[in-house]
């Protein structure tokens, strides 16, 4: 099993704790809360994903074949999406990055849960992941 989907596992277990949805949300916004700092410098047009109602940059460096990223969103669920994105595949292995299905959307009901637009949003920062996961693989 790799190291994602061991992390995938554990995310689905840490929201099985909770009995209802209003306290996933809470779960949600307060792993936003967490993010790294992302300075003003990193919010521009490059950075920016589009395909998300809210505002959401991501910043990426890929070191040894692993995917270093960063993001930040004016939104505070986006936010805890970013942080649950982060946890599952920032530090990964490029490779293993691209391989990987987001098994957890579904397992935690993400997928059933999010607004339309806030589900696009959240494959769309997947797929940016994804593409720079994809340089990350080709630049070694």
């Amino acid at each position: 099993m790799s190291e994602i989907h061991t992390v995938q596992a554990e995310l689905i277990e840490d929201f099985r704790l909770f009995d209802n949805w209003i306290d996933r949300y809470q779960y949600i916004i307060d792993l936003g809360k967490d993010l790294p700092e992302f300075p003003d410098a990193w919010r521009n047009e490059e950075n920016r994903i589009h395909g998300c109602q809210s505002q959401v940059w991501l910043k990426t460096r890929c070191v040894d074949g692993r995917l270093d990223f960063t993001a930040v969103s004016d939104s505070a669920i986006v936010s805890g999406l970013i942080a649950i994105l982060m946890r599952v595949y920032s530090g990964q292995l490029a490779d293993e990055i691209i391989a990987a299905s987001p098994d957890f959307i579904g397992k935690i009901g993400l997928d059933e849960h999010l607004s339309a637009t806030r589900s696009n949003g959240l494959h769309s920062m997947i797929t940016a992941v994804k593409n720079a996961a994809g340089v990350c693989v080709g630049v070694e």
